[in-house]
Parts: C-alpha cells; structure tokens; sequence
C-alpha cells in the first residue's frame, strides 16, 4: 500500500474517531435542566469547542463523574415521566447535530444505528434465552433421569437418548441400567439423589445469591412498575438460577421452571441492555426490553411465543405500548426459533408435553367441562391461602433454616411419590403422558389405556392429585428457584385425566344411557386426554386468575383448533369461581395493580405525608446541604417561602447535589451563599437552582384516593403534590400508598 493510501486511510479513522467523540456528548448529554433552555437543542459540537478552556476542560472530567450519580438507589421508584423527558432531551440533541452535519455519511450510519438499537437488543437478547433455555432443558432432564439409572456405555445420557430407538415393546431398554435389582435400593437411590439435589441447590441459593429463589416474576411486577432492586436482576442471579433450577426441578419437588424462567429471560435482558448506553441510563427505555424478555421467557418455556406475549401484556408490565408489543413478539419469536433449532428433545417440538389432538368434542361434555372449571378455580384459591400460612410459618420458624427444609422437602416428596407412577417421573414427561390420547400404536404407559387397569389408574390418579396439592403448598416459597405454572398444570391434568377416565367408563358400561345419544357408533366418544389438557388449564387458570393468555398458550401447546371452545368454558368457569373466592392469584400484585375496596369519600388527604420537607428560595447553601445530611428524600418541594408556601415546583436529590457540586468546584464559594430556585437573583455570587426545577404532578388535596392511583399507574410519577390555590399542602409518593394499604389490611 502507498504511502498516500495510508495517509488516507488513517484520515479516515482520524475522522471516525474525533466525529465519535464529538456526537458522544449529545447522545449521552447528562442531567439535562427542566428549564426552557434545556428543551432548545444543545450547541453543535463545534460551537461548544469555542467556550473557555477551563470549563470545557472541568465539565469534560466532571461529566464523567456524573454518570457514576445513582439517579435510583435501591428500593426507590422510578420518575417514568422524568426518564421520558430525559430520552426525548437526548435525541432532539441528536437529531440537530444530524441537522447540522447532515452531509456526513457517518452521521446517517448513526442515526441508522439509534433507529434500530431495540431491535439488535432484543434480537440478541432472544437469541441467549432460547439457547439458555435448551441447555437448562438438556441438564433438567438427564438429572431427572439419574434418579432411576444410568445409561450403561454412555452416562452423559439420559433416558430418552441412551434408549434412542432400541426400547422394546414393553418399554424396557437393555442400555439403561437400575441402580440396582433390589426395588428398596432403587428406592433409596432415588431419595439419596433427591434430597442430595435439593441441599446443593439450596445452599447454593443461600449462600451466593439470595435472589435466585423463589419464582421471581412477582419482584419482576414490582419493577416494570417502577421499583428499584438492585441486584436481582444481575449477571450474579442469572448464573446462580441457572445452575440452581436444573437441581431444583431435579430433585422431584413439585416446582416448575417456568417462571423461574421468566426471572432468567429478564436478567438476560438485564445484563444484554445494560451493554448499551442508551438502556443504561435510562429505565424507561430499559422496562421496554424487560418486558420483551418476559415475554420470551415464557414462550421458551411453553413453545408459545404469542401466549407469552400475552402474558407479559396481560400479567407483567403495568404499560405496554404497541411498540413494546411488537419488540416483544420479536423476541419471543427468536428465542423460540433458537429453541427448536437446538432441538433439546430431538422430537421437532419446542416442548416435551406438546401434543396434536383430533378428535371431535361432544355438546354434553360442556357440563363436564363445567365441573373442571369449577376444581380450577377451588384449587387456585385453596393452594393461594394455605401457601400464605405456610410462608408466614416459614418466615417466623424456619428463615434459618432454608437447606434442611429443602432437603426434607425433597426427601418427604420422593419417599411418597416413589410409589406413584404419576409423582415418580418428571413433571414434564407426566404431562406429555396424560396428554396423550389413546390409540393403536401409541405407547400405554404403565396400562393407562387397559380397561382391566381402570380402577388402579383412578385411585392413582386421585392420589396424585391431593398429594401434589399438598407438596405444592409446601415446597413453593422454599429457598430454590421455584416456578409454579408446571405443578399446577399436573394437578389439573391428573383430576382431568380421573374424570375423563370415569367418564369414559361410564359410557362404555351405560352406552344407551339418553346422555350418550350422540356419540357414533363403534368410534371413541370420550378422550380422557383432551380432560387432562382441560384440567392443565383450568388449574394453571386458578392459580394465576389469567384467561386470555392461558388459552393461547393452551392452543399453541396442542394445535387443536377444536378445542378452543371448551378451554373458553372452563377458563371462563375457572376465573368465576376464582373471582368469587379471592381476588388475585398466587403472585401478590404490585402497586399499580391493586383494587381497592375504597369508596369515593375517602380522599387524598388521608394518604398525605405528615413530616414534610421543603426548602425555600433564598435559602442558605449551607442550610440545604444541611437537608440533604440529615434526609434520604429523593427529591424536595420548592416553595417561594415558609409564610406564602406558594409551590414553585419540585427538584430531585441527584440534580441538586449535583449542582451544588459543581458550583463549588467552579466558584469555590463558602456554604454562605443563597440558593435561589425562582430565578430572581442574577448575583454571580448567588447560585440559581431554578434551570433544575421539575414541574411536578399536582392535585387537589380533596381529590380520591383512586384518581392518584390512576395517575401513578398511567403517568408513572415517582411523587405527586398536592396544593390548593397554588400553594403547597402535602405531597404523597407510591411508597406512602403502600403504607395505607397496610394499615387498611390490619384494620
């Protein structure tokens, strides 16, 4: 290469570099003011190249330190109102440096970049949760399966795969070897591992990563709306309830993977966004990819990436905008297309319980489906009020005790479902089992599908059904990664699969009984199975209090266009019943969600914070310094005097400690000067806080308790005033409802 090439090369990335050092500024612009200078388009970065040199050259290494300010510590709320003026801030400063240098190429590759940012993320943020969920899908299963045996020439194999093809008609494999002859010694073996998984991944939990327990999606509520919790969404969560969920579901209690799932996806949108600026500093933006992770998460999952969509719509975030909907299908959409392409279960399916149903229902059934719907919505609402007694025991008696009682847990668990084929064997594999229809040619697990077993399959059915139950009050709320959606869909699917057995018994003993006239002659009348899958849902609508997304998710799972209609009923059924038991599922509903039994005549004022701190114009530096010591307010109201309390607007804590601190790196002025937030003093001497000032929400004190709600929901303020005439009366924040809420829930 010549050397004017090389000269012309190095131009070239010479230009690349100084062009990106100069956009930086204006894409990632720090703490922009509330003022109306603040709303114009900052200076081109060639006209800021002109200002003083110790300036340029004091905020250039002050802005660094800026961006380490926590604008929300842990356990605040989030300013969503805030956020979305700072983004809108930041990109008109990029659209006019676009403006101005509109014949760079460099800046439309840029501006090309900002534009489709969402979509790189959640395109990679999809593509990590399916691949994350095939591999946890692969460990699950051949831990599962190490329980009962070993794969005799290849011990990396569970089950499935070391009898690929080679099972005999009976079901037995000569590659798959028992731990022993001696059924007492399987036995123990199966509990050894059990109890040994569970204490490994309870310790585990306990020890490095108190945030991997548990299901997750509750916390994951509280933040979409609005709520701070650093660390759980964290790389050290997603590692931990990685490793943590294959053992937990491994040691046979009766917990799922699928909202732990859920957790896992939203820390990889966590970690994932938190790579790009633009997501990193602001949390509004950042909730739009949370949401979309949630989303897939649950798609991966079920194999259904419209139901999880919906359940992120339905179930999760607070606000969910068309856009977010759209990103969030995305995601959902990639990360099942990386599932199916690693195939975990080499099957073609997304799913191991996913099945393809084609027979016709009849009009009688409906009653049927009916008395499913109504053990739905009685099941969610007993497993809902017990497992609150029994976290309110575990939290009183056992906080220090978390390993021992997994591990009991887990001991208890095998030793009684050892002896039950529908307890014995993976929560997964048992609803592909009881999905299953019975035809020639298809596998007839332990007799399922033999008349001359009908009696035993009832009795074990049942059985399986209250001892689940009971587990499942048990074991959800333990200290491991626990999910509840499987457990509750093998509950349904048990008493399913009983009734439609004696149903189906019933017919064949009385086929001439006036209930039967439409059933055909010589071809199968009743499916046991489509039962189960009726019950799946009805039990995972009861514990959730959700319709429309179980549905889908329902459908997804099987394809059977024809049964949409009896999984309406039944949800429907379930939901009534539901509704009229308890309000709410099994998840406690954030802030935003709450339903009041509060009439119009109890207003704001009842909820308005007593010890209320304000801060005046003209006041000293040293004395709002003083404030900001002995307080851990997020922010402040400002008013033109103690005597008028006139509201001038509000200002939050990160702002102003900032602009104090930078006045006193840049005058070096003593604590006596006077801050003025209204603008009146042009004293250099003096320092102007007014460019900082929020205009803030504010209401009337004598408005309801459920219009704030309202406005905290839809607008996401992190505080509301509350004035009359102008001048400042209280001011209440969502923590302050919270604090309501409690005591009405004592009184």
């Amino acid at each position: 290469m010549s050397s004017e090439e090389d000269q012309e090369t190095g131009n070239f990335w010479s230009k690349i570099y100084d062009f990106w050092n100069s956009v930086q500024p204006l894409v990632h612009s720090p703490l922009p003011t509330r003022d109306a200078r603040s709303l114009r388009p900052p200076r081109s970065p060639i006209a800021t190249s002109q200002l003083e040199t110790r300036t340029t050259d004091f905020n250039d290494d002050y802005n660094k330190d800026l961006e380490d300010i926590k604008r929300y510590e842990d356990f605040t709320t989030i300013d969503w109102v805030q956020d979305a003026i700072l983004e809108r801030s930041r990109m008109n400063a990029l659209r006019t440096a676009a403006i101005e240098n509109r014949s760079s190429w460099m800046m439309w590759l840029h501006l090309s970049y900002e534009a489709g940012q969402a979509w790189i993320v959640v395109f990679i943020v999809g593509a990590i949760i399916g691949m994350n969920a095939a591999i946890t899908d692969i460990i699950t299963e051949w831990l599962s399966d190490i329980k009962l045996g070993y794969c005799r020439n290849s011990w990396w194999l569970n089950q499935k795969f070391c009898c690929w093809e080679i099972e005999q008609e009976d079901g037995s494999c000569e590659e798959w070897e028992d731990w022993s002859r001696f059924y007492i010694i399987n036995w123990f073996f199966y509990m050894a591992f059990a109890s040994t998984f569970a204490a490994v991944c309870a310790h585990l939990i306990r020890s490095f990563a108190p945030y991997a327990a548990g299901s997750g999606i509750s916390e994951i509520k509280c933040i979409l709306a609005g709520f701070v919790m650093k660390g759980f969404l964290g790389g050290w969560t997603l590692l931990l309830k990685n490793v943590g969920l294959p053992l937990a579901i491994a040691s046979g209690l009766s917990v799922g993977k699928e909202g732990p799932s859920v957790h896992t996806a939203a820390c990889v949108g966590n970690v994932v966004s938190r790579l790009f600026g633009k997501y990193k500093r602001n949390k509004a933006k950042m909730r739009e990819i949370l949401s979309a992770s949630c989303a897939a998460g649950v798609a991966v999952a079920f194999g259904s990436p419209i139901g999880g969509v919906l359940f992120a719509f339905e179930e999760m975030s607070s606000n969910f905008p068309m856009k977010t909907m759209w990103r969030s299908f995305f995601c959902a959409l990639v990360a099942t297309a990386v599932l199916q392409a690693m195939n975990p279960f080499r099957t073609g399916k997304l799913v191991m319980f996913q099945v393809t149903y084609d027979r016709e229902w009849q009009f009688f059934e409906i009653l049927f489906f009916i008395i499913l719907g109504v053990f739905g919505g009685l099941y969610g609402a007993l497993v809902t009020k017990y497992n609150l007694k029994v976290q309110t025991i575990r939290k009183k008696y056992l906080k220090d005790y978390a390993v021992a009682e997994a591990t009991v847990l887990a001991c208890l668990t095998a030793y009684i479902g050892y002896f039950n084929i529908f307890m014995k064997v993976d929560m997964t594999e048992t609803l592909g089992i009881l999905f299953r229809e019975c035809e020639e040619g298809t596998a007839d697990y332990e007799g399922l599908c033999r008349k001359a077993e009908t009696t035993r399959m009832i009795w074990l059915l049942l059985l399986a059904t209250i001892f689940r139950t009971g587990f499942i009050i048990l074991s959800y709320g333990a200290k491991i990664p626990a999910g509840i959606f499987v457990p509750s869909m093998v509950v349904g699917a048990t008493f399913g699969r009983f009734v439609g057995i004696i149903v189906k018994s019933i017919h064949l003993a009385y086929p001439h009984f006036p209930l039967f006239t439409s059933c055909k002659p010589d071809v199968p009348c009743i499916t046991p199975g489509m039962y189960a899958f009726l019950g799946a849902a009805a039990a995972l609508g009861g514990i959730m209090h959700l319709t429309v997304c179980v549905v889908v998710i329902m459908f997804e799972l099987t394809g059977a266009l024809t049964y949409i209609l009896p999984t309406m009923i039944t949800l429907m059924v379930t939901k009534t019943i539901g509704d009229i038991l308890g309000k709410g599922g099994i998840y406690p509903l954030n802030i935003l969600q709450i339903k009041f039994k509060i009439n119009n005549r109890i207003l704001l004022a009842t909820v308005i914070r007593k010890d209320l701190v304000i801060m005046t114009s003209g006041q000293r530096l040293e004395e709002i310094e003083q404030i900001l010591l002995e307080t851990n307010y997020r922010g402040f109201p400002i008013v033109k005097d103690k005597t008028s309390m006139i509201l001038l607007g509000y200002i939050g804590r990160a702002e102003l400690r900032y602009a104090i601190d930078l006045y006193k790196k840049l005058n070096g002025r003593s604590n006596n000067a006077f801050c003025f937030f209204d603008g009146d003093s042009q004293n250099s001497e003096h320092l102007n806080l007014s460019k900082y000032l929020e205009i803030p929400f504010s209401v009337s004190s004598n408005t309801p308790l459920e219009i704030v709600l309202d406005l905290f929901k839809k607008l996401g303020p992190r505080a509301i005033i509350i004035e009359t005439l102008g001048k400042l009366v209280g001011i209440v924040t969502r923590k302050d409802v919270l604090v309501y809420i409690k005591q009405l829930e004592k009184t």
